[in-house]
């Protein structure tokens, strides 16, 4: 598979309630954790896009090879700041703009992450099933779904799950054929929620 094969989304928009501070900003050896994740999926794709409410945050971190997708917020019944809706809805907005058969979806926050590991992934595409939606690494029981790939065309089925009140990645994944992805380091999947 080339580079123009595949896009890549890009997950910035959570409110890092836990952590206490913007994870996307954290530095990972003097360089942001947004803009070092950028900059692996770059290496991997020729399309980059990152989903954020905040665009104007960022926009210092991002090179000319990535673009935003600007999240749009539910309002708050209290008429409050806008709420983020969680990485499930903002995944299937950026989606709506991609045009590749595969994406690359991986969240802001993982400061492990090898982009040989993804390139091997990459590779190995064209042998996963027809009928899967999604390759992604199975572990602790439970898929890990932002760190792996999704084919575009399941975003009608996502669209539907998300318009009945669906808001987990694991209860939508159940539904649906997922191949497995192997990996030998589980460390490259680390990120800062598992420190808190």
């Amino acid at each position: 598979m080339t580079n123009d094969q595949l896009t890549a989304i890009v997950l910035a928009g959570g409110k890092s309630t836990r952590m206490g501070r913007d994870k996307a900003l954290i530095l990972i050896g003097d360089v942001p954790m947004l803009q070092r994740i950028c900059q692996i999926a770059e290496a991997c794709t020729e399309q980059v896009y990152v989903v954020t409410p905040w665009p104007e945050r960022y926009q210092d971190l991002l090179s000319p090879k990535s673009q935003f997708i600007r999240e749009v917020l539910l309002p708050q019944e209290t008429g409050d700041e806008p709420k983020t809706h969680g990485p499930l809805v903002g995944f299937s907005q950026g989606l709506t703009q991609v045009t590749t058969d595969w994406v690359l979806l991986l969240a802001c926050d993982l400061p492990k992450l090898r982009v040989e590991v993804l390139q091997e992934w990459i590779a190995g595409l064209k042998q996963i099933p027809e009928d899967a939606i999604a390759a992604l690494v199975y572990r602790n029981n439970r898929w890990e779904p932002l760190c792996g790939f999704y084919r575009r065309r399941c975003l009608p089925e996502l669209n539907k799950y998300i318009e009945q009140g669906g808001r987990s990645f694991q209860e939508w994944l159940k539904q649906n054929p997922v191949q497995a992805l192997p990996l030998l380091d589980s460390e490259m999947l680390f990120n800062f929620n598992s420190m808190i």
